[in-house]
């Protein structure tokens, strides 16, 4: 009983990219949330290196996977900075809405 296992085809990882990215766009242009917009900003960032991985394993290649790495680490500090700034508007407006932000600069 050896059954062999089939990668899916490339076609299928870009279109689960491509959904999960526009899910994240339609996350940053509707939503009102800071943490919200973060965490569809991760999605797109996560779509990508997505399609990045698949894309190194189709043509046999593994700077696409190294690319990946470098993209964790900037989203990873992205998080950190992202985080302190929403702390900081936080303690100073009492809120995360973005629409708060707007009376900050009058």
């Amino acid at each position: 009983m050896n059954q062999v296992l089939t990668a899916a085809p490339l076609s299928h990882y870009v279109l689960l990219s491509s959904i999960l990215f526009s899910i994240g766009v339609l996350g940053v242009l509707f939503r009102r949330n800071a943490i919200i917009i973060f965490m569809c900003i991760e999605l797109m960032l996560n779509a990508v290196n997505l399609l990045l991985a698949a894309f190194s394993v189709h043509h046999s290649d593994p700077s696409g996977q190294v690319f990946v790495f470098f993209i964790m680490a900037v989203a990873a500090a992205e998080v950190a900075v992202g985080l302190a700034i929403l702390i900081m508007i936080y303690r100073n407006t009492g809120s995360i809405n973005i629409e708060t932000l707007s009376n900050i600069r009058h």
